[in-house]
């Protein structure tokens, strides 16, 4: 911290909200219907293992934790800097400098105008055919996020 020109960077990590929101549901939902399908005979507890039902919401469930496990283990997150934009997998790690970038633009999609969850970021790469296509909403401190990919919009148009 002893340098005046220190970069500064902000790292974004992958939204997983969603994922444990959607797990928690499925599973909720498996066990009220286990609960509600199951017969009480004489204190006790009779599960009937027949119904299809019964084993499509544990497949949806098993299904559900297999993908949070899966975006667990990809730790998907974003590093912005004044220098460029660095994008982390755990399989791949792709950096964007500053000198590489040629546009980047704020979309919205089409049917959705006011809502910031369909915002997209398209950045425009020299050695990319196809724009790098972010969408904010999908990590965390989205707004914070697009902050920051103003400011790197900022220097860049000034070179």
């Amino acid at each position: 911290m002893t340098n005046g020109s220190e970069i500064t960077r902000s790292v974004y990590k992958y939204n997983m909200s969603f994922y444990y929101q959607a797990t928690i549901i499925y599973l909720v939902v498996f066990i009220l219907y286990l609960v509600i399908r199951g017969e009480f005979v004489e204190d006790s507890f009779m599960l009937l293992t027949k119904d299809p039902i019964l084993y499509l919401l544990a497949l949806i469930v098993i299904i559900s934790v297999i993908s949070v496990l899966y975006n667990l283990f990809r730790n998907k997150h974003i590093e912005v800097s004044e220098n460029g934009i660095k994008v982390f997998d755990r399989f791949k790690k792709r950096v964007f400098d500053k000198n590489q970038i040629k546009t980047i633009r704020f979309t919205k999609q089409r049917r959705m105008i006011n809502s910031k969850a369909f915002r997209l970021i398209r950045i425009k790469v020299e050695s990319r055919m196809r724009p790098l296509i972010i969408r904010p909403s999908d990590y965390e401190n989205q707004d914070e996020l697009i902050e920051k990919f103003e400011q790197l919009k900022q220097a860049i148009e000034k070179l």
